[in-house]
C-alpha cells in the first residue's frame, strides 16, 4: 500500500536523523565509521507529489570516536572544514517508485565541488505529520578532491548512510 505524502514544507528533525559514513582503510583491514552530529534540512512536497529540498551537514561535526583522526578528517587532506564548513545535498527531484522506494536525484557538494547523485531511498515511515527516509549510497571521495591515500591505505568507495526524519511545518 502506498501512502500519500502530505503536500507542504517539511523540516528535518535533527534529533531523530542520522547521517554517517564508513570506509575501509589500512589496506581493507579496518572499517572506519563516523557520524555527522550536526545535520539540518528542509523539503517541499508539491501538489503533483514531486519533492525537492536540501540536507546540510556540518563538515566539522564528523565524529569517528578518535579525536586525532577527526582532526585529520577536518583538515585540508580531507573535508577542509575551515574553508568548506558545509556538505550539502540539494535534492532536485524525489519521485515515488513502487512500494516504499523513492528515486532521489540531486547535487552533492563537498569541499566546494558539486557532483550529480542519484540514489534510491526507502520511505520507512509516513504519516500526515512525519516521514522517515532511509538511504545508503557510495561516493568516490577522489571526485571531491579528497585523494589523500598515504601508503595506499585507503581504497574503494565511501559508503554514506542516512536516516532522515522530516516533520510537516505549520502553515
Amino acid at each position: 500500500m502506498t501512502v500519500a505524502v502530505q503536500t507542504g514544507t517539511w523540516q528535518l528533525d535533527p534529533a531523530a536523523s542520522t547521517v554517517g559514513l564508513r570506509h575501509r582503510t589500512m589496506w581493507g583491514l579496518v572499517t572506519v565509521k563516523g557520524t555527522f552530529t550536526t545535520v539540518s534540512g528542509t523539503g517541499e512536497v508539491r501538489p503533483d507529489g514531486s519533492a525537492a529540498g536540501t540536507v546540510t551537514l556540518d563538515a566539522a561535526s564528523l565524529d569517528t570516536k578518535s579525536a586525532k583522526r577527526d582532526t585529520h578528517l577536518r583538515s585540508a587532506d580531507f573535508f577542509d572544514a575551515a574553508n568548506h564548513p558545509e556538505i550539502t545535498f540539494a535534492v532536485r527531484a524525489a519521485d515515488r517508485l513502487d512500494g516504499d522506494g523513492v528515486r532521489v536525484t540531486g547535487q552533492l557538494t563537498v569541499r566546494g565541488i558539486s557532483r550529480p547523485v542519484t540514489l534510491t531511498a526507502r520511505l520507512t515511515d509516513a504519516s500526515a505529520e512525519a516521514l522517515t527516509l532511509d538511504a545508503e549510497f557510495t561516493v568516490d571521495r577522489e571526485q571531491f578532491g579528497m585523494g589523500w591515500n598515504q601508503l595506499g591505505m585507503m581504497r574503494g568507495l565511501t559508503t554514506v548512510t542516512a536516516g532522515l526524519r522530516f516533520t510537516l511545518t505549520a502553515g
